[in-house]
């Protein structure tokens, strides 16, 4: 692990055939014992980051429930600030600490929205959100520990440029298939398997029907 980052877990649930969603957009994968693990492991972590697709689709909440533990930090990868002021991370940014990460493509309109809202705004990058910048100013923020829960592009930006740390993933007894449903990891992919990260299985748990296997990346 970089000195000058927090410590990374990507986290996802995917159907046997590695779909985190249908083409409609539908991600009910987790069962809830498989639920009630990942809220004690959001419990844990300084931060959650998310995608701006996540809130469009899911409009989650990203708080801690089922167990007992404080709310993390939410992170919303904004690049143009497009966020609904509707949705529920929004609406709830006076209860629980939210932040914007949005590039300089933002809109002065856009910006001037989300300043209406008790929420921090990072400007981490021009053109898109350069992850390897955001993860350096939300170190400098004492962000020690962030949890990533997709989705498939912002997986691929973390992985792409080798900013995780371990990968936890739940394989949920379903099969989607279809060329155009969401992937766990989506982009443009690597070119041979040697440039994959090299990862160790950490441990396996078995929750019914679901396996959760635990990588840390070597």
């Amino acid at each position: 692990m970089e000195k000058s980052r927090p410590y990374v877990i990507l986290s996802a649930a995917t159907s046997i055939d590695g779909k985190i969603a249908t083409v409609t957009g539908d991600s009910k994968l987790s069962s809830k014992q498989d639920s009630i693990r990942l809220h004690n492991l959001r419990s844990k972590v300084d931060a959650i980051i998310v995608g701006k697709n996540t809130v469009l689709i899911d409009d989650p909440m990203l708080t801690v429930r089922y167990t007992r533990g404080k709310n993390p930090i939410r992170i919303i990868l904004d690049s143009k600030g497009t966020i609904s002021k509707n949705s529920k991370i929004i609406q709830t940014s006076n209860k629980v600490p939210t932040i914007i990460a949005v590039s300089n493509q933002i809109s002065k309109s856009n910006l001037d929205k989300l300043k209406k809202f008790p929420i921090e705004i990072i400007v981490a990058g021009k053109n898109s959100i350069n992850i390897k910048l955001l993860l350096r100013k939300l170190s400098d923020k004492k962000i020690k520990s962030i949890l990533v829960e997709g989705g498939g592009t912002i997986n691929w930006g973390f992985i792409k440029y080798d900013l995780f740390d371990e990968l936890i993933i739940t394989i949920s007894p379903f099969l989607i298939g279809g060329k155009n449903a969401v992937s766990l990891i989506e982009g443009n992919g690597f070119r041979k398997i040697s440039n994959s990260p090299n990862l160790r299985l950490k441990s396996i748990k078995r929750l019914k029907n679901h396996l959760v296997l635990n990588y840390a990346k070597v």
